[in-house]
């Protein structure tokens, strides 16, 4: 990711980012100038960014913090070559390899999850797309974890044709994640196997078979400010409800090893521009957070209003313990109660917002 600073010769004051704000708050978008602004930002002004953020967030979504659990069924074996992947096929990593889990442990994985007071429990799998007895086994023990747990259930499961997409909507899936990962211009210095036009398909598939769709992209692969900000909107164009934002976590024996130089300010202002372009979409501050948030963790929940509980697909997560002390401190609270599958909406305004 870029760290150009703003062209401005001093910085912004509060005021410019309260104004964007209440641009926001009035159902008015930001340009693709205004969310690259906040890119290039400078850190003098990264406190007053945060509080201005922090209105649309807490318009939205109070204080809340909704949590997720992931489920790594299916590990390694995959037959793309996302350069950023552990489990693809170029991959030299070690990692765990291993065929769909069974019954038996998805359910223990549900029990987890609700144990640590998560409301979505992610089933995920590397693959290019299911195949036919990994697709039936998902929709067979998906109305026996409903059952069992008060919990929505997002599958990642790949490329996924509209006749896939209807099969897990009727057995009870209630959202999909398929990430963008990058832009469209940048998507191919990433992956050859496949394209941004087939995820983009996939995402299209699930919206009309009535799926809530979840993505998001990696953030310190080498992209542009101005590729990030038009992941941003393409996600925005799409109406995305949920969406994850990772920090690269340039794993060994991958080939961004070793390539990732992030900053935590960068981050958080990645993040400021996500909320300031989707406002009213779930944002989760997801893979990579520890390693490159590090102490400032805390202050992306000025921008985020989610985070994934515990481990992540191939990585170690923070304990479980320690977010929940994070969230106390920062007087937030747990969400309760499941997603409706509908974003926010953004009339109704009170006059203190506006």
């Amino acid at each position: 990711m870029s760290t150009v600073q703003s062209l401005s010769k001093s910085p912004l004051s509060g005021n410019h980012w309260n104004e964007l704000a209440s641009k926001v708050l009035r159902a008015e978008d930001i340009s693709r100038s205004d969310a690259v602004h906040i890119l290039e930002s400078s850190d003098e002004e990264l406190l007053d960014l945060l509080a201005a953020t922090f209105r649309v967030r807490r318009h939205f979504f109070g204080t809340t913090v909704q949590l997720f659990f992931l489920m790594n069924a299916k590990s390694g074996l995959c037959p793309e070559d996302c350069s950023y992947c552990s489990q693809s096929k170029i991959s030299e990593a070690e990692i765990p390899r291993y065929n769909f889990l069974s019954e038996p442990q998805l359910l223990e994985g549900a029990r987890m999850a609700a144990e640590r007071n998560s409301k979505t429990y992610c089933i995920v799998i590397s693959a290019r797309g299911p195949s036919e007895r990994e697709l039936e086994a998902v929709c067979r023990i998906v109305p026996k974890i409903k059952a069992q747990f008060n919990l929505n259930i997002c599958a990642c499961l790949g490329l996924l044709t509209p006749q896939q997409a209807q099969r897990l909507a009727a057995a009870g899936v209630d959202k999909v994640n398929h990430n963008l990962n990058t832009s469209r211009r940048h998507y191919a210095n990433i992956c050859s196997t496949h394209t941004y036009d087939e995820r983009v398909g996939t995402l299209e598939a699930c919206r009309d078979a009535g799926l809530a769709l979840c993505s998001g992209g990696i953030i310190g692969m080498g992209e542009t400010h101005e590729d990030l900000v038009d992941m941003a909107m393409d996600l925005r164009s799409m109406h995305v409800e949920s969406i994850p934002v990772n920090f690269l976590n340039s794993i060994d024996g991958t080939p961004l090893q070793g390539t990732s130089q992030l900053n935590p300010r960068d981050c958080l202002r990645a993040l400021c521009m996500m909320r300031f372009v989707n406002p009213s979409s779930e944002l989760r501050i997801a893979g990579g957070r520890e390693i490159h948030l590090r102490s400032m963790q805390a202050l992306g929940f000025y921008a985020a209003n989610s985070i994934f509980i515990g481990d992540y697909l191939t990585t170690k997560g923070q304990l479980p313990e320690e977010d929940y002390s994070m969230i106390r401190d920062l007087g937030f609270t747990l969400s309760t109660g499941l997603e409706s599958g509908e974003p926010p909406t953004i009339a109704g305004l009170t006059p203190l917002e506006k």
